[in-house]
């Protein structure tokens, strides 16, 4: 059996804004390249992207619920011997009259839960939520089971929704302790829709005539730009003179006109619609456990040279047999273990690059070296450490 090195896809992003992505699989072989993907034309007028798409209104935001369930209908695939499952049947079934002790139940068709959901701004009464369901014992699988009602509370201990319903994670478990197949992950799942909101969340968009728009990501470019978009639209939102301005690097603050101020819903959806060009950091993003590298347009790598080699590992498992010797008074044939490695070390020569002023030209400088995602990374890691990579290095 041979161990062959694992060769990953990587991307690079020039584009600050786009419309759509296309997905394209990588080509076969063992050559990885890394590749510019080309900015796609925005929908947004002017090139833009809306307001609506680069953050919130203060005050229309989700809220977290969390509830404890069971759930029933498992094919022995729950919980062996878990104390806070047996309790949770008992209590369960003391709810319908029947009083037995915690002790005395056992069941592997049932399984504890954690459940949570996220509850959408303005969501009322009797609207229906996804709902997520993950196993808290050692139960083995959730597939085919049923969620019994389960109140979900949020961080003020109130309940707010209900979940109930059949269990959905499109997995499997099939096999012996020796011998088995799983598909996805069988011990956790969601309801989609599975959860009845009971009560609403009072939510204040409006605060002493103006309302504050909360960036996704902290930008004093882009709140700038953000509050001269809005000055500019003054007119036709029908505010008079610098009725919006950034208040820190994270919101920007907006006066709603006289006449919106009874409705202030149209206002907000005409402010929304208002497009800005956002501005992006230079920075590399690494992830080591898949291999996977993004970059964004403003990487700058300065003059530099650059020495990389590879060292490869083959091992070739197998096993040679110890025949017993000749006129052997006692003993019998065994396989014992002939494990053969094989170490190759590829040399890479100095190569001298100019400035790289463009993601471009910096993906076509290391497609040069025919290095891997992974010796990609040492490199990027050495051009950091060297000074000469001018962008931001974040490793996952």
């Amino acid at each position: 059996m041979e161990y062959k090195k694992t060769i990953f896809s990587v991307c690079l992003f020039p584009a600050l804004v786009w419309s759509q992505v296309t997905v394209v699989a990588p080509p076969t072989g063992s050559g990885t390249t890394l590749m510019p993907i080309s900015p796609l034309r925005a929908n947004a007028v002017g090139g833009g992207v809306r307001i609506k798409d680069l953050g919130f209104i203060e005050g229309a935001r989700a809220n977290q619920l969390t509830g404890f369930g069971v759930v029933l209908g498992l094919n022995n695939t729950g919980d062996k011997d878990t104390v806070y499952s047996k309790q949770a049947l008992a209590n369960m079934l003391q709810q319908y009259g029947l009083t037995v002790p915690a002790t005395s139940v056992s069941s592997k068709n049932a399984a504890a839960v954690m459940v949570t959901a996220s509850l959408p701004a303005f969501a009322k009464s009797g609207s229906r939520i996804d709902v997520n369901v993950m196993s808290m014992g050692d139960a083995t699988s959730l597939t085919g089971g049923a969620l019994i009602q389960t109140p979900l509370v949020g961080a003020d201990g109130r309940v707010y929704a209900v979940a109930q319903g059949p269990i959905n994670n499109n997995s499997f478990s099939l096999g012996t302790d020796d011998a088995a197949v799983t598909k996805n992950h069988p011990t956790a799942g969601s309801l989609i829709g599975g959860a009845l909101v009971e009560k609403e969340v009072q939510a204040t968009l409006v605060r002493d005539g103006q309302i504050n728009i909360i960036l996704n990501a902290t930008d004093f470019t882009l709140a700038a730009r953000m509050a001269e978009a809005i000055r500019g639209q003054a007119q036709n939102l029908g505010g008079q003179g610098w009725f919006a301005a950034a208040r820190d690097g994270n919101s920007v603050q907006v006066m709603v006109p006289e006449q919106f101020q009874a409705s202030p819903i149209d206002f907000i959806a005409q402010l929304q619609a208002i497009t800005v060009v956002p501005d992006s950091k230079a920075r590399v993003v690494m992830n080591e456990r898949t291999g996977t590298i993004v970059a964004t347009s403003r990487v700058k790598v300065l003059s530099c040279a650059i020495a990389h080699g590879n060292i490869y590992l083959a091992v070739n498992k197998g096993k040679d047999a110890i025949q017993v010797p000749p006129l052997a008074q006692a003993g019998t044939t065994a396989l014992v273990p002939a494990d053969v490695a094989k170490v190759t070390e590829t040399g890479g020569g100095l190569n001298v690059f100019p400035e790289l002023p463009t993601v471009q030209e910096v993906s076509q400088a290391l497609n040069s070296l025919g290095a891997t995602p992974r010796d990609m990374m040492t490199i990027f890691h050495m051009l950091k450490a060297a000074e000469a990579l001018q962008a931001e290095l974040i490793i996952k």
